[in-house]
């Protein structure tokens, strides 16, 4: 009993950034999709994540040919040869990258301070969506794991390697293919998941906040952000910089469609949004005069 309660410890203080990376995704995944939707999704995404490194470890597919190092296992949980918590931040990354993919695709309504994207059921289960979400799930990894494979330089530990060097700062680019395709076997499980039928009802959990909908984006932001930071503070600037070059440019892009996008809707693209999901806040329920603009949406 002992050892076992050692390891439960050990598996929440070795990964503290783990620990408060998925701490945020449940803050933002609830009050966006509801507790029945994110246990849903967090238990199948993180056997889809969980059954694609297994697969990788033992045969070289998606990911292609990496190994565990056996260094923490008589101190945080291990499954099969996989570290628990590595299978478990697919679940948060997946989910901030269909949030991400949501924020930049639907039309957007801006009031105060607030900003909330016009979702619809038909745009959650589109292809769109699913391609964005995955590619920018697939990004995530593109800055983590060159940081990630420097872990003994860091909290994290040297806890896996390639069997061959890769030519991205020792990562393959099977790597980067295989994270794409799990991605999108991910954020299709969402899709279908965050649009089941909840009976017309406010699923539980949900709350319509002010600021709500900028948490899933802003938690994709922020493991950028970690992970740029953490390669500095070991002195991988090559690797830092590399990755702000390469966040830079979608960055912009997403800002000046931010602004060009708020309360530029269609009528009919409201209409739709407030069908599907009618509790989300509108300034109209607030007492606001919204002001918004929508008469410059026309056709």
């Amino acid at each position: 009993m002992s050892a076992l309660l050692d390891i439960a410890v050990g598996t929440v203080s070795l990964r503290p950034y783990v620990g408060a990376f998925f701490a945020a995704y449940l803050l933002a995944a609830v009050l966006h999709l509801g507790w029945r939707a994110v246990l849903s999704f967090t238990l199948v995404g993180y056997l889809i994540s969980f059954a694609s490194e297994v697969a990788s470890i033992n045969t070289g597919f998606p990911y292609g040919w990496y190994y565990y190092i056996d260094a923490t296992s008589n101190r945080e949980l291990w499954i099969a040869g996989v570290p628990f918590f590595d299978s478990l931040s697919y679940v948060f990354l997946s989910y901030c990258s269909y949030s991400m993919a949501l924020f930049i695709l639907a039309p957007l309504r801006g009031w105060r301070w607030n900003l909330v994207p016009l979702e619809s059921r038909a745009l959650r289960r589109s292809f769109s969506v699913l391609l964005v979400g995955s590619l920018l799930q697939a990004y995530l990894d593109i800055i983590i794991d060159p940081v990630s494979l420097q872990g003994h330089r860091w909290f994290l530990g040297q806890i896996y390697g390639y069997r061959e060097e890769g030519h991205h700062f020792g990562v393959p680019l099977s790597n980067y293919l295989g994270w794409w395709l799990v991605s999108a076997v991910m954020i299709f499980a969402l899709q279908r998941i965050s649009t089941r039928d909840s009976g017309g009802d406010m699923p539980a959990g949900v709350r319509p906040v002010t600021g709500g909908a900028l948490l899933g984006p802003l938690l994709y932001l922020s493991v950028i952000a970690f992970n740029l930071t953490m390669a500095f503070l070991i002195g991988e600037t090559t690797i830092a910089v590399t990755g702000l070059f390469i966040v830079f440019l979608p960055l912009m892009l997403m800002a000046v469609s931010l602004f060009r996008r708020t309360n530029r809707y269609h009528p009919e693209e409201l209409a739709e949004s407030l069908r599907d999901y009618p509790w989300q806040p509108t300034p109209e329920k607030r007492g606001v005069t919204p002001g918004d603009g929508t008469a410059a949406a026309a056709p």
